[in-house]
C-alpha cells in the first residue's frame, strides 16, 4: 500500500501544478486586460512593410479605428490608403467573446463586401505575415491558459504563458506569449505554432510609448515567419484615444464608406 500512496500522492500534486499553472495563467491574462480597459476608442495611422525571403520590400498606408466593448469583442476598421493598387480596400472586423469572429473585407474595384469565412481566418491578411485572425482583439474568453515560466527578456521580467485556442477553426494549436509584469502586463513577444504544433511565427513589440498616463502602445511590430522567412513590420503613429467613434462607424455601410 506505501507504493500505492505514492503514485496517488504523485499524481494529486501533477494534477494540483497543472491547476495552479492554469489559474497563475488566467490571472496574468485578466490582468493585463484590466490594465488596458478604458480606451473607448482610437484612431492610428501606419505603415505597413512587406519583405520578401530575399530581402525585397514593398510599402503599404493605413489608417485603423477601434471601439472598445465591454460586453463582446471590439471592433475594428482598417483601412488602405496607398498604393494604388490597394488604395480603398477595408477590413471590418467584429470580435466576439464567444464563437467564431465576424469579419468583412470590402474590394472597391468590384464595390463589393466579402464576408471572410470562418475556415479562411488562418489565411494571409492582404499578403502580409498577418493572418485575419490576428486582427481581433485580445478577449480571455478565446483562450485556455498555461503559466509556463518567469524569464527576463529585453531587460524587463517577463511571464510567459501559453494561451490554447478555444475556436477548433483557428490556425494555431497554442501561442506563447510574454507578460512585461514592470510596465503593466503589455505584451512583449508572441510565439504562434501551427496545427502540427511547430513554431510558424513570432511577433515582437516594441518602441512602446504610454498614452493617457495608463494604455501602452508599441510604435512597432515586427511579425516574422520562420517557415517562408518573410516578414512583415507595422510602424504606427498619431495615435488618438477617446474619439467619440460609436457602432454606426462600424457597419457594413461604413466599410463602404471608408473604402471610397
Amino acid at each position: 500500500m506505501k507504493y500505492f500512496a505514492i503514485i496517488v500522492f504523485s499524481i494529486s500534486t501533477i494534477l494540483a501544478n497543472a491547476q495552479n499553472g492554469s489559474d497563475h495563467g488566467l490571472e496574468i491574462a485578466n490582468n493585463a486586460d484590466l490594465a488596458d480597459n478604458g480606451f473607448e476608442s482610437s484612431e492610428v495611422k501606419l505603415k505597413m512593410i512587406l519583405r520578401n525571403k530575399q530581402g525585397q520590400e514593398s510599402t503599404r498606408l493605413l489608417e485603423t479605428k477601434t471601439l472598445e466593448l465591454v460586453e463582446d469583442g471590439d471592433k475594428s476598421l482598417i483601412v488602405f490608403n496607398s498604393p494604388r493598387d490597394v488604395k480603398g480596400t477595408a477590413t471590418l472586423t467584429f470580435t466576439h467573446k464567444q464563437g467564431s469572429d465576424d469579419q468583412w473585407l470590402y474590394l472597391p474595384a468590384v464595390n463589393r463586401v466579402k464576408r471572410i469565412s470562418s475556415d479562411n481566418k488562418s489565411g494571409p491578411f492582404m499578403g502580409s505575415e498577418f493572418a485575419y485572425e490576428d486582427l481581433s482583439s485580445q478577449e480571455i474568453e478565446k483562450y485556455s491558459y498555461r503559466f509556463v515560466k518567469n524569464e527576463q527578456y529585453e531587460g524587463h521580467n517577463c511571464a510567459v504563458v501559453a494561451q490554447d485556442p478555444v475556436d477548433p477553426k483557428s490556425g494555431y494549436t497554442k501561442r506563447l506569449v510574454w507578460y512585461n509584469l514592470d510596465e503593466d502586463y503589455r505584451l512583449e513577444k508572441i510565439e504562434f505554432y501551427d496545427r502540427k504544433d511547430v513554431l510558424l511565427k513570432t511577433l515582437t513589440y516594441s518602441d512602446y510609448q504610454l498614452y493617457l498616463g495608463k494604455h501602452w502602445r508599441a510604435g512597432t511590430f515586427q511579425m516574422v515567419n520562420h517557415q517562408t522567412d518573410k516578414q512583415t513590420t507595422l510602424i504606427f503613429e498619431d495615435y488618438a484615444f477617446k474619439t467619440g467613434l460609436n457602432a454606426e462607424d462600424f457597419s457594413q455601410n461604413s466599410l463602404k464608406r471608408a473604402g471610397r
